[in-house]
């Protein structure tokens, strides 16, 4: 079964039966429940809902298929077209709509797609909202709007450009040291959307941009996921053009990591800790990332004089706890950049610009700034699940296993020792389990989760 119902949305891969994967009527199914769970939201004469994809092969069915879903129930809908996850995210409060939906499977491969859905701010919804939305899809109780009261769809190709100005608005980007610093840079934009959005940021910045994988077909060049082993081609082309440095998304364009002038990994880890370092050195004050984050950005924050809090895996999560303890900037580990100044959502143009604000002040190449942060590595793995896999019971074994350790379970396992830690927990977005390790060296990283690895297949006898 590859339709996964959670916090992040439903997520599934295209084509198969209906109710194991994200068919054309799972698309309406859940489509109708959303607008439903949005017409109870406020008795009022007009709804409108903005609705924005990425460039994936499957998007312009799907799309098409959930917009006149919500016409049907009587709710207006704004066009944003090819977009992207931010784009619509800040879309929603400036169209003064209800909610917001943007498909997109973010990195998943090609096969799969995904409703995320936004609430009347431009944010996720949280687990308590998204949980009355499938109950309405599985109770059917969803009513349709009658012949004279259908909804319209009124196209909006203008927002990505409506976003850049937002982001060259902040008061932190630096846009007169960044012009100076002639910088030039590859992009790759996994031919989708940030493809469109990424160069045409750049170019208000005076940055000249190399393209790479810039067209926005759908057809994904390399896995999608930004990780170093699927960005040979973006590597070769840094050190070939002899630009300072190179810049990969995602699909959507929620996540951002960079490569040295050298064609090596800043690591998407240090995409928020530089942002981070950035930000704090001009308007101190605390963060919030993730738990299966890197604790570097603990120790920028502390540096800068803030305090650092970790949350649950999820935007929304993280973006709860930032509200909480009034994090001037946050995010996750995975390149994601949340800028309360600009919006509570991960934005890989926030993340350019801030960056290159960074480094334009500071006159230095990007492998020495890395140089500049506490040292951390870390390993990533998973395991595929399967129908036998009591997912559950395992984690109960590791936490009792490890019980004499600083453990954290609001998310799955988290283990903290004294100069590594291990964070076991169930995946949102795919069937996995997802292993992340971190410590010193990557030498301790991969061991420790080579041995945490094979203590759960011994347990679960796989």
């Amino acid at each position: 079964m590859t339709l996964i119902k959670s916090i992040s949305g439903i997520r599934g891969t295209i084509g198969g039966n209906v109710g194991d994967n994200l068919t054309p009527i799972d698309a309406v199914k859940f489509a109708s429940a959303y607008g439903t769970w949005i017409k109870q939201q406020r008795d009022k004469d007009n709804y409108r809902v903005v609705v924005g994809r990425d460039a994936r092969i499957s998007g312009e069915m799907i799309q098409n298929l959930v917009m006149n879903t919500l016409v049907g129930l009587g709710i207006h809908v704004i066009d944003l077209g090819l977009s992207t996850t931010p784009t619509v995210e800040i879309a929603v409060p400036m169209e003064h709509a209800d909610g917001g939906i943007i498909l997109t499977a973010s990195h998943n491969p090609k096969q799969w797609n995904a409703l995320k859905l936004l609430d009347a701010k431009g944010e996720f919804l949280n687990g308590e909202e998204g949980a009355k939305i499938l109950k309405i899809a599985e109770s059917k109780e969803m009513s349709f709007a009658e012949v004279d009261d259908l909804g319209e769809i009124t196209i909006n190709d203008a927002y990505i450009d409506l976003h850049i100005d937002e982001v060259l608005d902040l008061e932190l980007v630096n846009k007169k040291a960044i012009e100076k610093a002639n910088f030039k840079v590859v992009v790759d934009g996994v031919n989708s959307t940030g493809g469109i959005a990424i160069p045409l940021l750049l170019e208000r910045l005076g940055v000249h941009a190399i393209e790479l994988y810039c067209e926005p077909t759908g057809h994904f060049p390399h896995n999608p996921e930004p990780l170093k082993e699927h960005l040979t081609d973006l590597s070769e082309a840094v050190v070939k053009a002899n630009a300072d440095f190179g810049i990969v998304v995602d699909p959507d364009v929620d996540r951002l990591a960079f490569m040295d002038e050298k064609g090596e990994m800043f690591g998407e880890e240090y995409t928020l800790v530089a942002c981070a370092d950035y930000v704090l050195s001009k308007t101190p004050g605390n963060t919030v990332s993730n738990m299966s984050s890197t604790r570097a950005l603990r120790d920028i924050t502390e540096k800068h004089g803030g305090s650092y809090e970790a949350s649950a895996v999820g935007e929304v999560n993280v973006v709860n706890l930032m509200k909480k303890n009034n994090a001037i900037i946050g995010g996750e580990g995975n390149g994601g950049i949340i800028y309360p100044e600009s919006h509570y959502g991960r934005d890989a143009l926030v993340g350019v610009a801030l960056f290159l604000s960074l480094l334009a002040e500071k006159q230095m190449k990007v492998s020495a700034l890395r140089a500049s942060y506490p040292n951390y590595f870390m390993s990533k793995n998973k395991i595929q699940l399967t129908p036998e896999l009591d997912v559950d019971a395992l984690l109960v074994a590791m936490e009792d296993k490890y019980s004499k350790e600083n453990l954290t379970t609001i998310d799955g396992v988290k283990i903290d020792f004294a100069n590594s830690w291990v964070h076991l927990r169930k995946s949102n977005t795919e069937p996995i389990i997802r292993i992340y390790t971190e410590a010193p060296s990557q030498e301790e990283a991969d061991n420790l989760a080579d041995r945490i690895i094979s203590e759960i297949k011994t347990f679960a006898n796989i």
